[in-house]
């Protein structure tokens, strides 16, 4: 009897400690995590469109503003712009580019003042320029012509705007200050004036892309034109006097205003 009721215990205990060891196994495992199943979309729902950015409010044009000035650009002229010496003028230089009067070097003309100050004012659109010039220690009297050239510094580069086309420039100049309106004409006539094979080197500035109207090369005929010349620093001043004929009396990059 006694072992029975030890067999029977054995037993007990055997598959007590085996169902542990099951539990223990069994709350180790990982548990899957159930995948939601998707949701199809009905056919033919609408498929909602992307948020987009609004327009931006159209700007306030006004034409009337294209009258009013813009783009402003300015020289100071002096003598030492010029580039080179009066008494250096070649010798095949036509009769009337060569001085009349005594000349004096840039030094001198420097000492005695010689200076001047310009301004241009494009209106907004191009149609024209309005110059304005205050110049010092130079006797108007002596003033014999007054351009605008194209070209960089040092270049002695032809006559883009002749002021004698576009005004009086002995009177316009008499009292040492001198004011003018440009528009494209005055342009045209600066080229349609110039004679001879002096003449066709002399006056004109070259545009420098191709034009579709000529095979020849186009010269700038438009105050649109000039302003872009402006912009590139393509374009000086320069005033001449009895003396300082060929170089000239004082010479001014031209430069946005304000510009250092």
């Amino acid at each position: 009897m006694l072992e029975l009721r030890v067999s029977f215990f054995l037993c007990a205990v055997l598959l007590g400690g085996c169902d542990s060891r099951a539990e223990a196994r069994t709350s180790a495992e990982p548990q899957p995590t159930p995948v939601a199943a998707a949701t199809p979309t009905p056919v033919g729902t609408p498929v909602a469109a992307a948020p987009t950015t609004p327009a931006p409010a159209s700007p306030a044009l006004d034409p009337s503003r294209g009258a009013e000035i813009g783009a402003v650009y300015e020289a100071f002229m002096t003598p030492h712009q010029e580039g080179d010496e009066e008494e250096n003028t070649p010798a095949s230089t036509p009769k009337q580019f060569r001085s009349t009067t005594p000349s004096q070097s840039r030094a001198e003309r420097e000492a005695a003042g010689h200076r001047g100050h310009g301004q241009l004012r494009f209106s907004n659109d191009f149609s024209r320029v309005f110059i304005d010039v205050k110049i010092e220690g130079i006797d108007p009297k002596t003033i014999n012509m007054f351009h605008i050239h194209c070209g960089k510094p040092g270049i002695l580069g032809p006559i883009l705007v002749d002021f004698s086309h576009a005004t009086d420039l002995q009177s316009n100049i008499a009292d040492s200050t001198f004011s003018v309106e440009i528009r494209n004409e005055h342009l045209t006539k600066t080229v349609e004036h110039a004679h001879g094979l002096v003449g066709a080197f002399t006056t004109g500035c070259i545009i420098p892309s191709p034009s579709l109207g000529a095979i020849a090369p186009t010269k700038v005929s438009t105050v649109a034109g000039m302003a872009q010349l402006a912009r590139d620093g393509e374009l000086y001043f320069n005033l001449h006097t009895t003396g300082q004929t060929y170089f000239g009396d004082i010479r001014g990059q031209i430069h946005p205003a304000g510009a250092h």
